[in-house]
């Protein structure tokens, strides 16, 4: 028998998983949920390639600024487009 190395289309199979639209969402989506003083509940995550699209709804435009630097913080992301809308305040 002999011993062929695992590869997918030529590289690790490891590599070319984290190297997916669908790793980088997830890896952007946890750290948004590990966010304790920001609700994310109502935020999207969608990966188009590198670039990280937000959207849903936010409580104001301070949290906005904080998933969009926490989303720019993730290694993979080159670009973050806030789509988020904050609601109108109830009164």
């Amino acid at each position: 028998m002999v011993y062929k190395e695992r590869t997918f289309f030529g590289t690790d199979p490891g590599d070319a998983a984290a190297n997916q639209p669908a790793g980088l969402e997830a890896r952007v989506a946890d750290m948004l949920a590990a966010m304790r003083d920001v609700e994310v509940s109502d935020v999207s995550v969608v990966a188009r390639g590198n670039t990280i699209v937000l959207g849903g709804f936010i409580g104001s435009p301070d949290e906005a600024d904080r998933v969009v630097e926490a989303a720019t913080s993730i290694e993979g992301v080159d670009e973050v487009i806030n789509q988020m809308t904050i609601p109108a305040a109830r009164g």
